[in-house]
């Protein structure tokens, strides 16, 4: 837990924990996680209610309200797009760019064009608006070739965003399987889970993705969150904190 008060709580969500239940099949999920901690402490979890979402392999920051004024609250400031929102990556190659922004509307691949992944999104004149400012943090290299460390600032909450946008750019994030060097390496993990063949193109098990802030501010100076960057990725970088 990153905070816990009678309002609301702040969880740093490890993965491939996935945030809520599916209907594929019966699993640990981050909500049922909360629910099962709140109740070893007596505390009611019964207006538990989770705020951002983050996708499997995203590790980070998740807010979830505890009251329904709570999540009035932080509803209001997410339609207003008041929350501020700050994710860690690390991409492929060298950006020549230091600071970035991309807005380039997204949707899901399949309602323009044959789609093998049904999830997968795409960067499309006819999808929802979709910006995110990105800030180069790092350029370094190791046994596997260049990389960098990009602060990525969503505008918007669009599936796969940062991902997609990434992608635009020329430098998916490693670890990608559905934006990386081939959305084979996706399809390939479901039939058979992580393999050599698959640490070959990928470097990591799952895509270096990280919710490292959550801000919103509001008359009295507002709330402020943060997570540092997970130890298998700063191990990546050879970097002892980010």
């Amino acid at each position: 837990m990153v905070e816990v008060v009678k309002d609301w709580l702040v969880v740093n969500k490890p993965a491939p924990l996935i945030v809520h239940p599916t209907n594929d099949r019966p699993e640990p999920t981050l909500l049922g996680e909360v629910k099962t901690w709140l109740s070893s402490r007596g505390e009611d979890y019964a207006t538990l209610s989770i705020l951002n979402r983050l996708d499997r392999e995203t590790s980070g920051l998740v807010l979830m309200s505890r009251t329904r004024e709570a999540a009035r609250r932080f509803g209001r400031a997410m339609e207003r797009r008041e929350v501020q929102k700050e994710y860690l990556a690390i991409v492929s190659g060298w950006p020549e760019w230091d600071r970035q922004r991309v807005a380039e509307p997204i949707l899901r691949q399949g309602e323009v064009r044959e789609s093998r992944i049904w999830i997968k999104q795409v960067a499309h004149p006819d999808g929802k608006d979709a910006a995110t400012d990105f800030e180069v943090l790092r350029r370094f290299e190791n046994a596997q070739g260049s990389f960098a460390v990009v602060r990525a600032m969503p505008e918007t909450g669009r599936t796969h965003q940062i991902r997609v946008h990434l992608g635009c750019l020329g430098h998916p994030i490693v670890g990608d399987k559905i934006y990386g060097p081939s959305e084979d390496c996706y399809l390939e993990f479901i039939e058979t889970g992580w393999s050599r063949g698959l640490e070959k193109l990928l470097y990591l098990p799952r895509h270096a993705l990280h919710a490292s802030r959550l801000a919103i501010p509001d008359e009295t100076g507002g709330l402020d969150w943060s997570s540092s960057m997970p130890s298998a990725f700063r191990e990546f970088c050879e970097i002892k904190s980010c």
